[in-house]
């Protein structure tokens, strides 16, 4: 196959960030034809016709790319995308009609794990308790506190796609026996990954010591983590979202929160950003992070590296990781 022509839409910063020294001399040496947009200010109209001037084989695209126009350019067969959630970048008709597209896959999945295991330990150890404590009370332990560790814990997940997984091998030094709810999960995973499946949500809600909710948001899953499952946790578990806020109803969650009797670490919320006066602001029971789970700065070169992976294979006439069918695009959050 003739080298494909390339336009990357980045920004100033997702370029200094995802295309660090020598990525981006191996990205130009992949395209000879490389051309880079910056689609800060741009109209949807005015991408349109950046886009079709260009009519490139091959669109890498990022966070601030606009939606892509109905009508395509006729050379356009692969879009490279760097970041995850496509729905904002590409229509379901785009595919349809043929348009490959992959997105940054698994890639980030051990980042995003690592800040449910950091959620998980600070609020077994009850960290925002003690952080408000010592900082605005002056504060230190008087006697033995509620602390608890995670090792040899039960683990609840709800959802096993690829953070779950990381998310097992994290926590393996734990020994801690993991319960999984999810409808894809089968002996087959069960041995693969040490792990068991719950009869039900409510068995695994009511059976676990930490609950991580990493379930993708479809319909059926909107709303679906209310005050009766959160109810189901034993007194003192902690309940950890690092998936999608709306998967949880908001209202039942702040309920509950403010019984104190369940620690909540949060990284994404129903509405974002979190609203400066939201009730779950000031509560010593809840670990609040702003929707960072993954991936940090310096982690953006891995999703680097598995597009550049795809862009060698695409050039190659080789299988593409991590691609986006219509099938998984209507499973996508």
């Amino acid at each position: 196959m003739p080298s494909p022509s390339l336009l990357a839409v980045l920004t100033p910063f997702e370029a200094d960030y995802f295309f660090p020294e020598p990525l981006l001399t191996e990205l130009r040496t992949l395209a000879p034809d490389f051309r880079q947009l910056d689609p800060t200010g741009l109209s949807p109209t005015a991408f349109a016709e950046s886009l079709a001037s260009a009519n490139p084989d091959v669109l890498l695209a990022s966070w601030k790319t606009p939606l892509l126009p109905a009508a395509l350019p006729p050379r356009l067969r692969y879009v490279c995308y760097l970041a995850g959630s496509i729905k904002a970048l590409v229509a379901r008709a785009h595919l349809e009609r043929g348009l490959l597209l992959t997105n940054w896959g698994g890639s980030i999945s051990r980042v995003v794990a690592e800040c449910a295991l950091l959620h998980t330990l600070t609020c077994l150890r009850r960290a925002t308790l003690w952080t408000f404590a010592m900082h605005q009370k002056g504060a230190w332990k008087n006697g033995p506190t509620d602390a608890a560790s995670l090792f040899e814990r039960r683990v609840g997940i709800h959802g096993f796609g690829p953070v779950a997984r990381e998310f097992v091998r994290l926590i393996r030094p734990f020994n801690c026996t993991v319960t999984v709810f999810a409808p894809d999960v089968d002996s087959a995973y069960e041995r693969a990954y040490g792990i068991k499946r719950a009869a039900s949500l409510e068995t695994l809600f009511a059976d676990s010591d930490v609950l991580v909710e990493l379930a993708p948001l479809i319909p059926a899953t909107t709303g679906l983590i209310g005050e009766k499952l959160l109810r189901l946790l034993p007194p003192g578990a902690a309940f950890v979202n690092v998936g999608r806020g709306a998967v949880v109803n908001e209202a039942a969650l702040v309920a509950v929160a403010r019984e104190g009797k369940i620690q909540f670490g949060l990284d994404v919320f129903t509405q974002e950003p979190l609203a400066p006066d939201h009730p779950l602001r000031g509560l010593s029971n809840v670990f609040l992070t702003p929707h960072f789970a993954g991936p940090t700065i310096d982690r953006y070169p891995d999703a680097t590296a598995q597009a550049l992976r795809n862009l060698r294979a695409f050039t190659q006439g080789l299988p593409l990781e991590a691609i986006i069918t219509p099938e998984v695009y209507d499973r996508s959050t």
